[in-house]
């Protein structure tokens, strides 16, 4: 929570208020669905409540709990999410990293990695890419909040710049 800057809570604000959706890997939705239901009264979190997410699973995920949801079978992956940026929107935000934002890579589906470092050193932890992830990447922006926190924005370098599909025309998963 130190790193919490107002530079970077409002560009965290902007960012996510940019988005009518939110996809999630099973796991990371599981998590989030135990705490984000429970908060509101400002702006960030009704919004985050209020937006469709999606929910990438291959085992059966209790939707009822952050409504609303919507459930994309894992084997359903690429063509179900090409459909999603077929339609008229905004961006869709994805939280966390792992199976899911590798697959989306893989199938071209994924616009933009948007990678947040804070200015911790720590010798452990999940990693950001699994073994095997393999990509060539342009960077488009990098911006530096007061804290210290840096968010890197990277496109896939194969994308060229065309964002076909976006709902909106902006960067998209």
């Amino acid at each position: 929570m130190q790193y919490n800057s107002e530079d970077a809570m409002a560009y965290a604000f902007t960012m996510t208020t940019g988005c009518d959706a939110l996809m999630l890997g099973r796991v990371t939705y599981e998590g989030m669905a135990q705490a984000w239901p429970n908060m509101g009264g400002n702006p960030y979190s009704d919004h985050v409540n209020a937006i469709t997410k999606y929910v990438v699973a291959s085992q059966p995920v209790d939707t009822g709990a952050w409504d609303p949801t919507v459930v994309i079978p894992g084997d359903d992956l690429a063509a179900q999410v090409a459909k999603i940026k077929e339609q008229d929107g905004k961006d869709i935000l994805i939280w966390g990293c792992g199976r899911l934002t590798d697959a989306l890579m893989e199938h071209g589906l994924l616009d933009e990695y948007r990678i947040w470092i804070y200015p911790v050193i720590r010798g452990e932890g999940q990693r950001l890419f699994r073994d095997g992830t393999e990509t060539t990447l342009e960077l488009t922006d990098s911006t530096a909040f007061d804290s210290g926190v840096v968010v890197l924005t990277y496109r896939p370098a194969s994308a060229g710049g065309d964002t076909g599909g976006d709902r909106d025309g902006s960067q998209r998963p």
